[in-house]
């Protein structure tokens, strides 16, 4: 039950032949010359360019404003939206509960009914 299933020698590749056939015919140039032996001098590497400076964030008043309203208004949804949860959390325990308390009330007293 748990021995390797080998396929019969008469279908299984030997080693001697491959599935996969070689590429032949392909050349391929070097990446760099700097293994090679040359008389001419490698040219000096450019001078790295002057990092160009970028201006600094201003903030305006009117762009102040905005970002605090954005800021105000995004607490405000998410607040939101948590409340709500919770609110439907504290909606759905106190159900259980009443459901708890009716239930219990049935089954103690199977007389009265």
């Amino acid at each position: 039950m748990f021995t390797p299933k080998i396929p019969p020698p008469d279908t299984a590749p030997t080693p001697a032949t491959s599935l996969v056939q070689p590429l032949t015919g392909i050349t391929h140039t070097p990446a760099c010359t700097c293994h090679r032996s040359s008389s001419v001098a490698p040219a000096p590497a450019p001078a790295p360019a002057a990092p160009v400076s970028r201006p600094a964030v201003q903030l305006t008043p009117g762009s102040l404003l905005v970002a605090a309203a954005g800021g105000t208004a995004m607490v405000l949804i998410i607040g939101t939206v948590l409340v709500s949860m919770l609110l439907a959390t504290a909606i759905t325990a106190a159900s259980v509960a009443v459901c708890a308390v009716v239930l219990r009330s049935l089954l103690n007293r199977p007389t009265n009914r």
